[in-house]
């Protein structure tokens, strides 16, 4: 089916304020200037429904955007900006926290990582968090368009043997890039595989 319909519905700070019912909820986060709001932007094809910015750390609410009438986006603050200073950073970490482990409705995680790095500690050790807590995530590689083919495999090996180290297997895994529009089919399908799972 795809993407038809996308709207903001509402921006806070508290978990407990989220849209009411009962939709399914597919949450993306990521380390601060990963490119979520281009990913967004790009899945949803709409230019300008996440604000996209070149100053790291822009994103600090959480941001639900109705999609199709029927399951909702999220748009979670960055992790791990350090410019934010201790108080900003520990206010972050309680909203990510509070929505993460408090929200019912959250049916998948996708966690953004940069492709060109190297496997960063901030993000293995949330995403260990986060199987700790038994939360669902799929991991997304953003700016695959940003390297060559060669480094980017030799980029995702060395994320899937530092994970294996500690996790039985791997979470279901993206490549994406915004620039050429690329996995979008892949992670539209993945939620909608999920949807159709949870009414039936």
């Amino acid at each position: 089916m795809g993407i038809t319909k996308a709207e903001f519905v509402i921006s806070n700070t508290d978990v407990k304020k989220c849209p009411g019912g009962n939709l399914p909820e597919y949450a993306f986060i990521g380390r601060s200037n990963v490119g979520k709001s281009s990913l967004i932007n790009m899945l949803t094809d709409r230019k300008q429904l996440a604000k996209t910015s070149q100053k790291p750390g822009k994103t600090q609410l959480i941001n639900h955007f109705m999609i199709n009438d029927a399951w909702y986006l999220v748009d979670l603050p960055g992790y791990g900006y350090a410019q934010r200073g201790k108080e900003g950073r520990e206010t972050i970490r309680r909203i990510i926290e509070d929505y993460v482990l408090d929200r019912h409705e959250l049916t998948n995680l996708f966690v953004l990582i940069d492709c060109r790095h190297e496997p960063q500690k901030i993000d293995l050790e949330f995403m260990e968090w986060l199987g700790e807590n038994a939360v669902p995530f799929a991991i997304v590689f953003t700016k695959t368009d940003k390297i060559g083919k060669g480094r980017l495999q030799a980029n995702l090996q060395a994320y899937s043997d530092k994970m294996l180290e500690v996790w039985e297997e791997l979470p279901p895994i993206f490549t994406t890039s915004s620039e050429k529009r690329e996995g979008r089919d892949e992670i539209i399908h993945f939620i909608e595989d999920i949807n159709r799972r949870l009414m039936s």
